[in-house]
């Protein structure tokens, strides 16, 4: 069944084992870290040792982490590992930066690719990419740590992702489901043979039922993972689907209310907060802006699969308006750039639409009333910025005054998750 020990402890071994680590943990983050000392100054480590006392420390969100690097370059003073000590530093939309230490599978992806059934001797085409952000570093490494070879494909260029895979036979992919499917497709198109490809790991956007059929029609068994950049991973699926995502065996997950700091009860919506072991960025109770809830079934009844960790109800929405977009998160500030960049538009709001992988994102703009100018041109304008600041290309229209929504809101979720 090709479970460790860790996978299979009853839930009263995990969290025993959890919580004895926790303690020295936060000491740790509180020595040898400057942003931990100081938020953690007037805790007593030694008193951390369960979840109700883990509750009680702040959390520090994902929405916090540009704003506190950028008065702390280059990770706010959340690393305990220094600088040229490190194996490599990324840059995520934000920006925000992350740090990799020396670990070959340093965000812990290879349990998440064992229970999809990769395995040493595996071709593994890894369609993340490998420029700026870490995603195709944390699959990689994962695969190594398992005796993968990688095929570093990254991201584009289908016809040559086609060709390729028809002529090495790689048996297994990483990357988001959409572009495996765009690929599949194209490959149709050219007469290529894909078909080698049996088994693929995605995540970067949502894995519809529709879609995870479509797959399931062609012969490839397709597993769902939950990991960021921050924390690595979070949770994932195996091929003996359950309700939800089983959690990794080595972070401490918390369920609780949306911007604040209070658990959740156990089935109920709140942000995914996260406490990690890592000796380079000990992040303790850090807020995702994720939405998920525990599965209650989880406390009594295994995955399938016969790993008995809880399960998570995958990802339920941005606790922060933070949205991910073929990828690619887009934060509310972001749009407030957009914004300062262009002293003609009065209000404006992302609206992203379409199906999933194959969504079109909007800037919706309300202009100031005395605008004369040459609207094309502007329009090109703020479109360029938009692509500068996110990294995404974007439409732009120019709506009615006060026609848009006054709900707060500068992204707003509109894809069809059938």
């Amino acid at each position: 069944m090709n479970l460790d020990q860790l996978e299979i402890r009853t839930h009263e071994e995990r969290e025993k084992s959890l919580l004895q680590k926790l303690a020295t943990q936060v000491q740790y983050a509180k020595d040898h870290t400057e942003y931990f000392g100081r938020i953690f100054k007037n805790i007593d480590p030694k008193s951390i040792n369960t979840r109700e006392s883990l509750a009680t420390l702040p959390i520090t969100r994902k929405s916090e982490l540009s704003a506190e690097q950028k008065k702390s370059p280059p990770f706010g003073g959340m690393n305990s590992t220094p600088i040229h000590k490190l194996k490599r530093i990324f840059q995520s939309p934000g920006p925000i930066h992350e740090p990799q230490g020396n670990h070959v599978d340093g965000f812990r992806l290879a349990r998440a690719l064992r229970a999809a059934g990769f395995q040493a001797g595996d071709l593994v085409h890894n369609t993340f990419s490998y420029h700026f952000t870490p995603g195709a570093w944390m699959l990689e490494g994962g695969a190594h740590a398992l005796g993968c070879c990688v095929f570093p494909a990254g991201i584009g260029q289908t016809e040559l992702q086609a060709q390729t895979i028809h002529h090495l036979k790689p048996n297994a992919y990483t990357g988001t489901p959409s572009f495996l499917k765009i690929i599949l497709e194209k490959a149709d198109e050219m007469g290529l043979d894909c078909s080698s490809i049996v088994k693929a790991v995605v995540t970067g956007e949502a894995l519809t039922p529709s879609m995870r059929a479509w797959f399931k029609a062609r012969n490839i068994i397709v597993t769902s993972t939950y990991a960021t950049a921050d924390v690595g991973l979070i949770a994932y699926e195996s091929p003996k689907l359950a309700n939800g995502m089983i959690i990794d065996e080595e972070i401490i997950l918390e369920i609780v209310e949306p911007n604040g700091t209070k658990p959740m009860p156990i089935g109920e919506v709140g942000e995914v907060v996260i406490t990690i072991f890592d000796q380079d960025y000990p992040l303790i109770r850090f807020g995702t802006g994720d939405l998920s809830a525990i599965d209650p079934e989880s406390l009594s009844t295994p995955s399938p699969c016969g790993r008995n960790n809880l399960r998570i109800k995958g990802w339920l929405g941005r606790a922060d308006q933070t949205t991910k977009i073929k990828g690619m998160f887009v934060h509310p500030g972001q749009v407030q750039e957009i914004i300062k960049k262009h002293p003609e538009i009065n209000k404006a709001r992302v609206v992203v639409s379409g199906n999933i992988g194959e969504e079109t994102m909007t800037l919706r703009c309300e202009l100031k009333e005395e605008i004369k100018q040459d609207l094309n041109a502007l329009q090109e304008a703020i479109i360029q910025s938009t692509r500068e600041v996110t990294k995404l290309r974007a439409k732009v229209t120019f709506e009615d005054v006060n026609s848009l929504p006054s709900d707060g809101k500068l992204i707003e979720d509109a894809r069809t998750y059938a």
